[in-house]
């Protein structure tokens, strides 16, 4: 498939929490002898993965993604009943990266009771190769606003940051997480800090004399043990395992806030299995190079799948990587002609990769975590950044904006009034599709091509 439609078994609605429903139990998939004739099917974790199912296979299967048109794969929830759906497939195509937390819980529940086949494209990339988790600003543990007055009775939490290291590491939207915590080695320990905003963007104290603290709650504290610190909460590793990790905030011993319904999964293994990829930026299919390996892993999975089909899965793939190859040449060749080497990205920093390997910056107000709010301050910056390069275009994520298929997000409104912009064009992070772009049959090809390259080359001013 190209884009032009989603597969027919597109029917998966989205809401709902995988924590306590779907990875509760659920119903086993159909035994795929009893029915040899059956077209075989796969779900791919969001829009481009389902895509480059689709381009592999060609007729020999379909793939179809439960991300509706319009939405991204990050920061989004399945139905209960979604682990049940998939196990009628054959493969599931996914990320196994702290973002994508929803298809690496579908993907370990599919491993426990399913016979469905795992393509997991971050084994396509070296761990060399990848690029650090990171966040743009000033200091990651905020400082607190010494002069706000706590009353629970008024207080509403805005958001909810867990610190690791010098990461954000998971961060609560809403009424779900993103992000995720990284693996706890056994007989080692993280230990988790916390930046608290209320609903008017003020950091809320944590010190010893605030009334505000927070609570970890672990479902299994034989896996992973809780202890309040002086600077947060040390979780320790006990013994290997994974276990449901919740937060509640309280003042003066009344609750305020809790994440109970929608639980952070923690994993301890030995050290020398823990997860490296925590801490690194998940955009790995926005980078030609990247995408190239992920689409050639993804075909070789699905050969063995196939084994009657290998032969035209590898004739197709190499068609498809040839497109790709030219998007390089494409990149490489708008670098060479551009006056600029500094863009500016009204939307989370989906481009590390492409930027590291281009050898041109974007400017971003919030670091690599989608949904991630602009503060005062970050305009402040991007504004220094327009004036100082004489930035005349600048670009936007539609997947940020209100409404991604009409509009632009209100940073970018406030840019295109308050600075010498002339214009503003949509950079899309090739995760999703608009409802014009799913109307023209755009893939992941055609958006780096009708979208992307273009809308750089303004930016960039590449003649």
């Amino acid at each position: 498939m190209n884009g032009s439609e989603l597969g027919r078994r597109h029917v998966l609605t989205m809401g709902g929490s995988l924590a306590g429903t779907a990875l509760a139990g659920c119903l086993e998939g159909p035994d795929l002898d009893d029915n040899p004739d059956a077209e075989p099917t796969g779900t791919g974790a969001f829009y481009t993965l389902m895509e480059w199912g689709d381009a592999v296979t060609g007729d020999a299967m379909t793939f179809d993604t439960p991300v509706d048109v319009g939405q991204m794969g990050h920061g989004w929830d399945p139905d209960a009943d979604i682990v049940a759906t998939i196990a009628q497939d054959r493969a599931f195509i996914y990320l196994e990266t702290p973002e994508f937390q929803w298809s690496i819980d579908v993907a370990g529940e599919l491993a426990a009771d399913h016979d469905v086949a795992l393509i997991d494209g971050m084994d396509a990339i070296p761990q060399s190769a990848l690029l650090p988790f990171t966040d743009v600003g000033s200091d990651v543990l905020a400082s607190p606003d010494s002069e706000v007055e706590i009353d629970p009775a008024d207080l509403v939490i805005g958001e909810f940051e867990v610190v690791v290291g010098n990461e954000i590491s998971a961060y609560w939207h809403a009424d779900h997480w993103h992000g995720g915590i990284p693996d706890v080695p056994l007989d080692d320990t993280h230990v988790l800090r916390f930046n608290v905003r209320d609903d008017e963007d003020r950091v809320l104290p944590l010190n010893d004399e605030s009334p505000l603290s927070i609570t970890a709650m672990v479902d299994d504290d034989d896996i992973v043990g809780t202890e309040r610190v002086d600077d947060g909460i040390e979780l320790s590793g006990e013994s290997p395992g994974q276990t449901l990790l919740s937060f509640a905030v309280t003042v003066d011993d009344e609750t305020v806030f809790r994440t109970a319904e929608d639980p952070l999964v923690v994993t301890v293994a030995e050290a020398d299995e823990v997860d490296l990829d925590a801490f690194y930026d998940p955009h790995v299919w926005v980078d030609p190079i990247h995408a190239k390996s992920i689409v050639e892993h993804i075909a070789a999975e699905l050969g063995e799948l196939l084994p009657d089909e290998e032969d035209d899965i590898e004739q197709r793939t190499e068609e498809y990587v040839e497109r790709i190859d030219a998007v390089d040449r494409q990149f490489e060749e708008l670098v060479d002609d551009a006056a600029l080497d500094v863009a500016v990205y009204v939307a989370h920093d989906a481009f590390q990769y492409v930027e590291d390997r281009y050898g041109f910056e974007l400017h971003t107000p919030v670091g690599v975590t989608p949904d991630a709010a602009a503060s005062i301050e970050d305009l402040a910056e991007l504004r220094i950044t327009i004036e100082e390069h004489g930035i005349e275009t600048i670009l936007f994520d539609p997947f940020e904006a209100a409404d991604p298929n009409d509009g632009v997000p209100q940073a970018v409104e406030v840019l295109l009034e308050d600075t010498p912009v002339q214009e503003a064009m949509p950079l899309s992070p090739v995760e999703g599709i608009t409802r014009e772009w799913h109307e023209e049959g755009y893939g992941w090809v055609e958006q780096m091509e009708e979208i992307n390259l273009p809308a750089l080359r303004k930016a960039l001013k590449a003649t």
